[in-house]
């Protein structure tokens, strides 16, 4: 079972990045093969650094022979993401949705239909729009037909939309225990398709 953690902050060792970890390190614990991408690193060398649309269907050319072609092959190999990113504006990140915007690629091909998915969003303050950011993560893991759970376990309770954290996200102790929650919870789907 292999899970993968997209940090969709442009910091590789922010919030975003540590929530990611906490969450992947509890399904790690249960049994699963992790890994991180993070988006800021992955969309270097991108001569254009956002999707528009250039062929339909898609045909790669953007990303051929790059770290984000690399990247899509372990997508492709997932049995479960998680997506994160910081809030700006209520919503995600312009890298992560750069980073998005270029797996239309897997969704012509139906790459990611059904693979579980789960999301975490930081903000600055306690109010600072992590439920429109998750919604917003949702909609993207929604539109490649994956199926997408929320931050509850069986052996806890039932959840909510996801990971909803303030910054600094070390500090926040609600947050690390939703993150390792949806950990949990994302191994256990997983699984329980196996």
């Amino acid at each position: 079972m292999m899970i993968v953690g997209i940090n969709g902050s442009p910091h590789k060792d922010g919030n975003v990045a540590y929530l990611l970890n906490v969450a992947l390190d509890a399904a790690k614990e249960k049994g699963a093969t992790v890994y991180v991408e993070h988006v800021c690193e992955v969309l270097k060398g991108q001569k254009k650094s956002y999707c528009d649309a250039c062929s339909s269907p898609c045909n790669k050319s953007c990303f051929k022979g790059t770290l984000l072609e690399e990247s899509f092959k372990r997508l492709n190999e997932a049995d479960a993401i998680i997506l994160g990113s910081p809030v700006y504006f209520g919503t995600v990140s312009a890298q992560l949705k750069a980073y998005w915007d270029k797996t239309r690629a897997l969704r012509t091909e139906k790459l990611l239909l059904g693979t579980i998915g789960g999301a975490v969003a930081v903000g600055a303050s306690k109010f600072g729009g992590q439920e429109t950011t998750i919604k917003a993560l949702h909609s993207m893991m929604l539109i490649q037909g994956m199926s997408v759970v929320g931050d509850g376990a069986s052996e806890f309770d039932a959840g909510h939309h996801g990971v909803c954290g303030v910054r600094p996200a070390k500090e926040d102790i609600s947050a690390i225990k939703r993150a390792k929650i949806l950990g949990i919870r994302i191994f256990e789907e997983t699984q329980a398709r196996q």
